[in-house]
């Protein structure tokens, strides 16, 4: 059975993966949609959500699982608090994912809208901010675990 430690390094590895991923998105990926053109944006956007999936559906759903482990068992020297809270923000991007970037996205999916793309943009910047948010507070109950003698 895996113990907590391994649980929270991969709940670590996963998240610090999506902090790294949403900055790219942000910054380059979302951005570039722009550019893309007229003609050709229709299977662009199709083919983007499909290959988008399988690079953010493993690691979202592998930080969900081990959000809700260390919520069950906190690792030691993590107040119990702190679990929660990240559990809470994984909460906020799901929902955000799923109500709000999922749909804009679909909408695109039928051709570049400006108005569209820019709700994209700038909705996206909340999960920039929750997953960077994230980033610090899984980089903190690492420190906390490791701080303890017996490590």
């Amino acid at each position: 059975m895996l113990g907590t430690p391994l649980v929270l390094l991969a709940h670590a590895a996963a998240t610090l993966f999506m902090v790294g991923l949403i900055w790219f998105v942000q910054v380059v990926h979302y951005p570039l949609f722009a550019k893309v053109g007229p003609d050709v944006f229709v299977p662009y956007a199709a083919a983007h959500g499909n290959l988008t999936s399988l690079v953010v559906g493993p690691p979202m759903l592998l930080e969900l699982l081990t959000a809700v482990w260390l919520v069950v068992r906190p690792p030691p020297g993590v107040n119990p608090v702190v679990p929660w809270v990240g559990l809470a923000l994984v909460g906020l991007l799901w929902l955000s994912t799923g109500f709000v970037q999922v749909p804009l996205h679909e909408t695109l999916r039928a051709g570049f809208q400006p108005d569209v793309w820019r709700r994209l943009v700038v909705t996206n910047l909340l999960r920039t901010a929750l997953w960077t948010g994230r980033g610090g507070l899984v980089l903190f109950m690492l420190w906390r675990a490791m701080s303890r003698p017996e490590c």
